[in-house]
């Protein structure tokens, strides 16, 4: 049964590890994602202020 609870402890830290790496490639992408929102937003915004603005 000792044998038992060590693999069970061996995976569980290899399987942690790996979550921990993959959580951070996901917030890493996320504030890129954020990023790029709003800077294409803010691109809109530059577009249609220099077509509708004021000459």
């Amino acid at each position: 049964m000792k044998a038992f609870y060590g693999i069970i402890l061996l995976m569980i830290t290899m399987f942690y590890t790996g979550c921990a790496a993959i959580e951070t490639i996901f917030k890493v992408g996320m504030w890129w994602g954020i990023i790029l929102v709003v800077g294409v937003i803010a691109l809109i915004f530059f577009i249609i202020t220099k077509l509708f603005g004021r000459k």
